[in-house]
């Protein structure tokens, strides 16, 4: 697929990861929708780059939201071939921690947005893009799906942000084997330390500290990079049911 034919359904793309991703995506001359619930960043990014984005509140755990996001989409533009699913969340609590049991209300939010969230928007897109017209290659579409280092190396208090990257690694190959029957790719990307939004309360020594545990290059890795390797799974029909790290070599300590 190339870029310029790219229309893609983005998640969390008001911000860090997926911003960069929309904005890469638009730079090559794509479009795409950013789906997130920041109305603020969403407007934002639609002043700022036109007619080639389109901005839709979407709650990625809920199906109506995600269906209307993704109809819109098809309305304004005729077709969407690229899900980049980058909506997540975090948090750091221990199993068992001072407070005693690690909350299960937490654990199911963390599982319910990065988990079942990109499963959600897996299967409604997956519906639309096939029935898209293939390419020479036969492709209908490609899905990139973002996990984390913390799905191989999580730490300490990671529990439950690792088990939903974990699932997304997963699911990753029994998707792409199912949908390979219609030309549609399922990839995974599992980035390392990333200076997203989630690191900008954090004094400049403390970001400094972090990206000297990255063997090479030893910074945080920039969101540009990451769409840069969202672009070449794009362009790369080879590219295929696995899980590429974006990581500068690290492996995760235990805390």
């Amino acid at each position: 697929m190339k870029m310029e034919h790219t229309v893609a359904f983005v998640t969390g793309g008001a911000s860090g990861l997926g911003e960069a991703t929309v904005r890469n995506i638009v730079a090559k001359g794509g479009k795409a929708v950013i789906a997130d619930l920041s109305d603020e960043r969403g407007a934002i990014l639609k002043e700022e780059l036109g007619e080639a984005v389109l901005f839709a509140r979407t709650d990625v755990t809920n199906e109506e939201d995600v269906l209307q996001a993704l109809e819109v989409g098809v309305k304004t533009y005729g077709v969407i071939n690229t899900v980049v699913n980058c909506a997540g969340i975090g948090v750091a609590q221990k199993v068992l921690n001072r407070k005693g049991p690690h909350s299960l209300d937490d654990f199911s939010k963390v599982i319910s947005i990065n988990l079942i969230g990109s499963f959600n928007v897996i299967r409604l897109a997956a519906e639309q893009m096939k029935e898209n017209e293939p390419n020479e290659e036969g492709e209908r579409g490609v899905i990139v799906n973002t996990a984390s280092v913390a799905a191989f190396d999580g730490q300490i208090g990671q529990a439950a942000y690792s088990a939903s990257k974990g699932g997304i690694v997963g699911m990753t190959l029994p998707i792409a084997r199912e949908f390979a029957a219609f030309g549609v790719r399922v990839m995974t990307i599992a980035p390392g330390l990333f200076h997203t939004p989630m690191f900008d309360s954090l004094p400049t020594e403390a970001r400094d500290s972090l990206g000297k545990m990255v063997p090479f290059p030893s910074r945080l890795g920039y969101p540009d990079e990451y769409a840069q390797l969202v672009q070449s799974i794009i362009e790369n029909p080879m590219l295929n049911g696995d899980t590429i790290r974006l990581d500068g070599a690290i492996r995760m300590q235990p805390k």
